[in-house]
């Protein structure tokens, strides 16, 4: 990395892994010991650049046992990847379905805290054979992978060079990391199976269109003139809810196939993000119920949730918690005006007391409960107010597993903190350049304008650098300065006790547009 500022205590960088290419066949790489060069991306990628960077604060022991120990011993080892991206086939082999199907004494049914009735999604999974990834909208024969833990936080990033789709995901993990490390052994293939149902769920539907009907036999949606569709009359009850959000659904963006190229397909997806995350919910708080007898602190564990999924020029967004998509993006074509001229735009929203809306939609969910918010916390315990897990929040007998003060008093109307992700789709443009993820760790120290102009004057003097690790080693320098100390001084201090200066920390600059800079994709943990 050129133009960095390099903090090196002794055994701080744990992890570290990345690729890097150049579209133009004739141009050198950049090799370095950090990186590893892979053969360049497809033209129909709308991302030309992947950077990432993980630094702990918190000490956790990776003491994944849930699912007989499952999801520790051999589902991430099969995503985690610590030293470089590695190429994976884009095979059932890797699915948790199999996995915890075979696995477990009893059938993937039973996983579902909800009745497995004919209509349910536990069903589904128990009864239907997944498509081939070939044929499903995340298409592939083969992905990249990389992952890591940086201590509560976990990061995972899933790319198909042959077809140029992208998922990213931060999973901010609090109370322990055994929610983090869930969702990072089972989300993404659980999207893939809703995916891939979508897939065929739209090819029933063209069926149908093409003899005038919408799938349930009725006439056909008709657009209104205007740029976006009318959700009220359009869009599945879930996306009725007050509690979702679906914005920046235009008219014209791409498809993966010609036969849905339609908003609803879009919708689809977002309703496939939406059921995946409802199911592995169901899923983690279902095992947590089976070993709290023996770990009852899983009754207060949990994680925020962010999800990215590029894919065509279609960007979708799901998230729980305080993470955030920040979109940098320039104002009315000004693309040659320099960063005064980019606008930071969030594509998340923010799901904690200190927002005036999520505030009150916590309040009026439990009008009876003089105690919803104590302290700036919900039920005096947590500041966000949508996260996965934290069952103890959701459930009265996952509460009653905890002891003394542990536990919450006056639990009257549970849940208290909701599943229900905001969704977003943008449709990617000429002015957009690139977007920064992050969990709230970053937001801590640097606001959405500020990280966006720290990552634009980077690349500008970096072609070739990385973003996303410049970004947290300014974060280092504005913490320690914060604290009085030295860069060094600050990284010395042990993990835990460091956790009074900063969180943890993740972070992910996805560079947009095929404008051809190098490609390059890295993570690192530091301890």
């Amino acid at each position: 990395m050129r133009g960095g500022i390099m903090i090196k205590p002794e055994g701080e960088l744990k992890v570290s892994f990345g690729y890097q290419c150049n579209s133009n066949k004739d141009s050198s790489c950049e090799d370095s010991d950090e990186y590893e060069t892979l053969p360049e991306l497809r033209r129909n990628s709308s991302f030309s650049c992947l950077s990432g960077a993980a630094l702990s604060a918190n000490a956790t022991l990776a003491n994944t046992n849930i699912c007989n120990g499952l999801i520790g011993a051999e589902i991430l080892p099969s995503w985690d990847s610590p030293n470089s991206f590695r190429r994976v086939p884009s095979s059932p082999t890797l699915s948790r379905l199999d996995i915890l199907s075979s696995s477990l004494q009893s059938s993937l049914s039973n996983l579902s805290c909800s009745p497995s009735t004919p209509d349910s999604d536990s069903y589904l999974l128990k009864s239907m054979s997944p498509p081939s990834r070939s044929e499903g909208f995340l298409n592939a024969m083969e992905v990249q992978v990389a992952g890591g833990a940086a201590g509560e936080d976990r990061v995972q990033a899933v790319c198909s060079e042959e077809n140029g789709w992208l998922f990213c995901a931060i999973y901010d993990g609090f109370n322990g990391r055994d929610a983090a490390d869930f969702l990072a052994g089972t989300l993404y293939e659980t999207i893939v199976f809703y995916f891939n149902l979508l897939d065929w769920e739209s090819s029933q539907e063209s069926i149908k269109a093409s003899s005038g009907l919408d799938l349930d036999g009725s006439l056909p949606y008709i657009e209104d003139d205007s740029n976006t569709i009318n959700e009220e009359r359009f869009l599945p009850q879930i996306y009725r809810d007050r509690d979702s959000s679906v914005d920046n659904v235009s008219k014209n963006a791409p498809c993966a196939k010609p036969k849905i190229c339609t908003d609803s397909f879009r919708h689809g997806v977002l309703d496939s993000l939406q059921r995946a995350l409802s199911q592995a919910e169901n899923d983690f708080l279902y095992m947590v119920e089976q070993e709290m007898e023996d770990r009852p602190d899983l009754v207060s564990v949990g994680s925020c949730v962010l999800v990215v999924l590029l894919h065509g020029k279609d960007l979708y967004t799901l998230n729980l918690g305080d993470s955030r998509a920040v979109l940098a993006t320039y104002g009315d074509g000004d693309f040659m005006n320099g960063s005064e001229r980019l606008k930071a735009i969030q594509l998340t929203d923010s799901h904690t007391v200190d927002d005036e809306g999520e505030r009150m939609r916590v309040l009026c969910d439990h009008p009876d409960d003089p105690m919803t918010i104590v302290a700036g916390r919900v039920k005096g315990k947590l500041k966000v107010t949508r996260a996965f897990g934290v069952g103890y929040l959701k459930k009265k007998k996952l509460n009653d597993a905890l002891m003394g003060i542990l536990q919450v008093r006056n639990l009257l109307s549970p849940p208290y903190v909701s599943t229900q992700p905001s969704l977003n789709v943008h449709r990617i443009s000429k002015s957009d350049c690139f977007v920064v993820v992050g969990s709230d760790g970053l937001f801590d120290f640097f606001t959405n304008d500020e990280a966006v102009k720290l990552v634009y004057s980077y690349i500008l003097s970096n072609p070739s650098g990385d973003p996303a690790k410049f970004l947290l080693e300014q974060l280092v320098v504005r913490a320690a300065n914060c604290a009085g100390f030295s860069m060094e001084e600050l990284m010395n201090i042990p993990a835990g006790r460091r956790r009074k200066y900063h969180d943890d920390v993740t972070v992910i600059v996805i560079i947009l547009g095929t404008n051809q800079r190098t490609t390059k994709a890295s993570t690192s943990t530091r301890k």
